[in-house]
């Protein structure tokens, strides 16, 4: 926050409760006047057969990963109205591309996100806001709850996983373009990373 300037805030809050998410927006709302950019960035994974899987697992990532995307963008929009060139960007995954053997309830999420996306885009671009989802393959981030650390490592130094930098540069891209233009999707992936 410090490199950003004062005017940056840093607020803290489970986007799964919209109880802890109103006083952000009405900050917002106060502080701003409005908003150009939200950036739907939280989701958890969590690996394993669906057949052994618990429903608190369930619950956990389709708390995170869409109700969290839903919370977020229910609060955001109003104050995205009559801003030229706002926009609403949520990171997706290649798993809401192609599903993946162990992480059937995360892709489940994440084809969900893609679908909401697609329709919000229809529903709000009469009204100027544009709607982005970034799909990024293997990234060097925290994401992959249960799974362990050596196996991770092993995974992303094997396709030169992207980094959290390379995913941004992907929303700038994306939110740099002209008001009139919309980049709908970002598939990015590692160079390596040759399958799904």
């Amino acid at each position: 926050v410090e490199e950003l300037g004062q005017n940056a805030r840093a607020f803290q809050a489970d986007v799964t409760k919209l109880d802890e998410l109103l006083p952000v927006f009405d900050h917002i709302r106060a502080s701003y006047g409005g908003l150009d950019l939200l950036f739907n960035n939280a989701g958890i994974g969590i690996y394993g057969e669906f057949v052994a899987s618990k429903p608190e697992d369930w619950s956990a990532q389709i708390n995170a990963n869409l109700l969290g995307v839903l919370n977020c963008t229910h609060g955001a929009m109003p104050l995205m109205l009559n801003r030229p060139g706002a926009m609403i960007s949520t990171i997706s995954s290649v798993g809401g591309r192609y599903g993946y053997a162990g992480w059937s309830v995360y892709c489940a999420t994440k084809y969900a996100v893609i679908g909401f996306q697609d329709s919000l885009r229809k529903e709000l671009s009469e009204k100027g806001i544009r709607v982005s989802v970034i799909e990024p393959g293997a990234v060097w981030t925290e994401w992959g709850n249960n799974v362990s650390e050596e196996i991770k490592s092993s995974r992303r130094e094997a396709v030169d996983a992207l980094t959290s930098e390379d995913v941004a540069n992907a929303l700038l891209y994306s939110f740099a373009q002209p008001e009139r233009v919309l980049v709908g999707e970002l598939l990015i992936r590692p160079l390596k990373q040759t399958e799904n």
